[in-house]
């Protein structure tokens, strides 16, 4: 058998697809991310703005697109 797979190397997304294939215990991940300590207290709020629809001019660039 393969050794066991460290969560602490995985992101969410490969975890995911190990744990559906069988690579990663399940009751192994639940217990790392318990013991992931909370962060939230050094989270900042972050503005953003949309761009208005004249302003975004990918279609107009003239490159990469498929023209007539």
């Amino acid at each position: 058998m393969a050794d066991p797979i460290d969560p602490r190397f995985l992101d969410k997304r490969t975890a995911e697809r190990y744990l559906r294939s069988g690579l990663l215990d399940e009751k192994a991940y639940e217990r790392y991310i318990k013991s992931l300590p909370d962060a939230a207290e050094k989270s900042v709020s972050v503005d953003t703005t949309m761009m208005e629809d004249e302003d975004f001019d990918d279609e107009e660039d003239g490159e990469g697109g498929t023209g007539a």
